[in-house]
C-alpha cells in the first residue's frame, strides 16, 4: 500500500487521469471504445501542441496569454494564402506570423523589463484585432484536399494531428532534456539572477523561448485550419486557459525552474477527457467551463502543498 502511494505522489497526474477514464467509462457505455480515444487524442492534438509551448514558457518563469490569439491571426494568415494556392508557402507565414509575435514578447518581456503576464495581456489583445480586421470577422473556408489531408487523414488508423503531436512531444522533450536551451530554460525559471551571473544570456533565450511558443501555436493553427477546412476569426478563445490547465495539471510550478512535457501531455489528454466525457454526458458546455476552473484551481492547490 506505502509503495501504491508513493507512485500516486510521484504521478499524481497519471493516476488522475486513470480515475478519470474509469470514473467516465461507468457513467457513459460509449466512453471506453476505441474510437472514442482516438477522438479524444484528435481533439487534443492542437491543444496539447499550445500546451508543450506553455511548457516552456511557464518552466522559464514567465507565462504565455497570447497564445490563442497568435493561433488565431496564425490560421487566418494561412487560409488567406491557401486560397492563392501555395501551401508552401503559406505553410511558412503560418510559422512565421508565430514566430514573429513569439519573438515581439519575448524581446519585450527581456529588454524592456515588464512583466510577462502584462506584455502577453497586451499581445492577445493586438492579434485579435489583427484577425478581426484582416478577415472583417468573416471565416476563410475551402482549401486543397492536400492540405486538409493533414488534419483529416489517418497513417494506420491513426489520426495525422495525432502522430504530429507526438512528434512535437519528443522534439520538445529533446529540447529540454538534451540541450542547452532546457538547461537554460530551468536555469532562467529557477534562479534568474544567478543564471545571468553564471554567464547565461538571459535575454537572448528568453526571446528564444516565446518565440518557440508562438510557432508551436501556429503549428496548432494549422492543424485545426486542416481539420475543420475553415479557419474562424474566433479561433483560440480560451486556449490559452486550457493550455496553462495542461502544464498546471502535468505537475509544473508557476514559480518556475519546475516541469516536464511528459506531465503536460497527460495533463492535456486530462483536459481533453473532461471535454469529451462532458459532451458524452450531455452536460452544458458552459458547466464545463466551471468545471475546469475547479480543475485548475484544485492543482494549483496540490501544487502549493508539495
Amino acid at each position: 500500500m506505502k509503495k501504491i502511494w508513493t507512485l500516486i505522489r510521484k504521478y499524481p497526474v497519471v493516476f488522475g487521469f486513470i480515475v478519470l477514464v474509469i470514473v467516465l467509462s461507468i457513467l457513459s457505455d460509449s466512453f471506453f471504445t476505441i474510437s472514442n480515444f482516438l477522438n479524444i487524442l484528435r481533439q487534443a492534438s492542437f491543444q496539447a501542441i499550445l500546451a508543450f509551448g506553455m511548457t516552456i514558457v511557464i518552466i522559464s518563469g514567465g507565462i504565455d496569454l497570447s497564445v490563442g490569439s497568435i493561433f488565431a491571426f496564425s490560421a487566418v494568415i494561412l487560409a488567406s494564402i491557401l486560397k492563392t494556392g501555395s501551401i508552401f508557402l503559406a505553410i511558412l507565414a503560418c510559422l512565421g506570423v508565430g514566430a514573429a509575435f513569439g519573438l515581439f514578447n519575448g524581446f519585450v518581456i527581456a529588454k524592456a523589463k515588464l512583466q510577462p503576464f502584462i506584455v502577453t495581456l497586451a499581445t492577445m489583445a493586438i492579434a485579435r484585432s489583427f484577425t478581426l480586421l484582416y478577415t472583417n470577422g468573416m471565416p476563410i473556408t475551402g482549401f486543397d484536399e492536400r492540405f486538409t489531408y493533414i488534419g483529416q487523414g489517418e497513417v494506420l488508423t491513426i489520426p495525422i494531428p495525432v502522430i504530429i503531436m507526438f512528434i512535437i512531444f519528443f522534439l520538445t522533450w529533446y529540447i529540454l532534456s538534451k540541450t542547452k536551451i532546457g538547461l537554460y530554460t530551468y536555469s532562467i525559471g529557477g534562479n534568474e539572477e544567478a543564471a545571468r551571473l553564471s554567464g547565461v544570456t538571459v535575454d537572448r533565450y528568453k526571446m528564444l523561448i516565446y518565440m518557440i511558443s508562438g510557432i508551436y501555436s501556429a503549428i496548432g493553427s494549422m492543424i485545426l485550419t486542416a481539420r475543420l477546412d475553415s479557419a474562424q476569426p474566433t479561433f483560440g478563445q480560451g486556449y490559452e486557459l486550457d493550455a496553462i490547465a495542461a502544464v498546471v495539471l502535468g505537475g509544473a510550478s508557476l514559480k518556475g525552474g519546475k516541469g516536464t512535457v511528459l506531465g503536460t501531455l497527460f495533463g492535456a489528454l486530462i483536459i481533453g477527457t473532461i471535454n469529451n466525457g462532458l459532451n458524452l454526458l450531455n452536460i452544458s458546455p458552459f458547466f464545463q467551463q466551471a468545471i475546469k476552473g475547479c480543475v485548475i484551481l484544485a492543482a494549483v492547490l496540490l501544487e502549493r502543498e508539495k
